[in-house]
């Protein structure tokens, strides 16, 4: 699963300086406020940060899957065309024949009193206006290209006869049917024993690289995803602090809070050492004070960074939002944390 160079292309996703304000307590309140992201045709990039830190709330915001009252500033387009701006109809047919997203929890979004062929083909024959019988042969054909060779028997099964590895599965296979340019996946691994997580990953690589696939990919492994994916995109109390290639993640990242991620992990096969935690405790974006919103846990805050919020510049290979951006190696970065 070793990501493939591939030259610049045209971005199909563009999410520009986004800020999400949603009511918290009858007030707005900004839980989002600066997404930076970009995904051209084929490419796959990974959305990374704790808990909290605005990840599912931007890839929703793709698919205007945001709770009511929600407010939406910035740039946000998928093959020029505004999201925001796209009427009730054009919103529908993009929801079903343009983006699709694989959720993390597939037992929340598929109905249990229905059928699991039910589910799959009722997008094929409601949106993309395909009869039942070519429905159901092409559903059976993409759940058996996931790895489910008896198809026809699961599609008779009811959501709660499955396994949630194989409940997975058919999510992966109900947004492959309709042919998306852009695969939303959100921490679809999240809820799978290790073994399952490496099989799941391995259907959505495969089938991507197949089908020519763009990908955004939220995840909290940065091990996973410097793996499958080109970029690695990085996001912190609601804002991106960093932007980098998957093959330069380990040597070229130049954020505190991405380097101090790195240096928190276990090393696979290394020495055994003590963890090194991130000193302090995470943000919400609606907590964000004013300056940088990783100042009160770096090391190397200095006074402009809790008076003044950083821009995104170049740093290497990569961009961090960060007035004073590492030169460093991560190790040292850790030493810092």
């Amino acid at each position: 699963m070793t990501p493939t160079t591939k030259p610049p292309l045209a971005p199909l996703l563009e999410i520009g300086a986004l800020r999400l304000d949603l009511p918290i307590d009858g007030t707005p309140r900004t839980v989002v406020h600066r997404a930076d992201v970009t995904v051209a045709e084929g490419e796959a990039i990974a959305l990374v940060g704790e808990s909290g830190s605005g990840k599912s709330l931007t890839a929703r915001s793709v698919l205007r899957l945001l709770p009511p009252g929600a407010q939406v500033h910035g740039t946000l387009c998928f093959a020029g065309e505004s999201i925001p701006d796209m009427t009730r109809t054009r919103l529908r047919a993009y929801r079903a024949s343009e983006v699709a997203m694989v959720f993390q929890d597939p037992r929340a979004h598929i109905n249990p009193a229905r059928g699991v062929g039910d589910f799959l083909i009722e997008g094929l024959t409601t949106a993309c206006g395909m009869s039942a019988p070519d429905a159901r042969r092409k559903v059976a054909g993409i759940l058996r290209e996931v790895g489910i060779t008896d198809a026809e028997r699961r599609m008779r099964q009811r959501p709660w006869e499955l396994s949630g590895g194989l409940l997975q599965r058919v999510m992966i296979a109900a947004a492959l049917a309709a042919e998306p340019r852009l695969l939303l996946a959100d921490e679809p691994t999240t809820a799978l024993d290790v073994t399952t997580q490496e099989e799941v990953m391995a259907i959505i690589a495969e089938a991507r690289e197949a089908r020519g696939l763009a990908m955004l990919f939220i995840t909290h492994d940065l091990e996973l995803a410097a793996a499958v994916c080109d970029r690695v995109v990085v996001m912190y109390a609601g804002s991106t602090v960093e932007q980098v290639p998957a093959a330069a993640l380990h040597e070229g990242t130049a954020h505190p809070y991405t380097r101090a991620l790195l240096a928190s992990r276990p090393a696979v096969g290394g020495p055994r050492a003590e963890l090194r935690a991130i000193s302090g405790r995470p943000l919400s974006g609606f907590e964000v004070p004013p300056g940088c919103a990783f100042a009160p846990r770096c090391p190397r805050a200095e006074q402009r960074c809790r008076a003044e919020r950083p821009e995104p510049r170049p740093a290497g290979p990569s961009t961090a939002a960060c007035h004073f951006p590492h030169t460093t190696a991560p190790e040292e970065a850790g030493r810092h944390a």
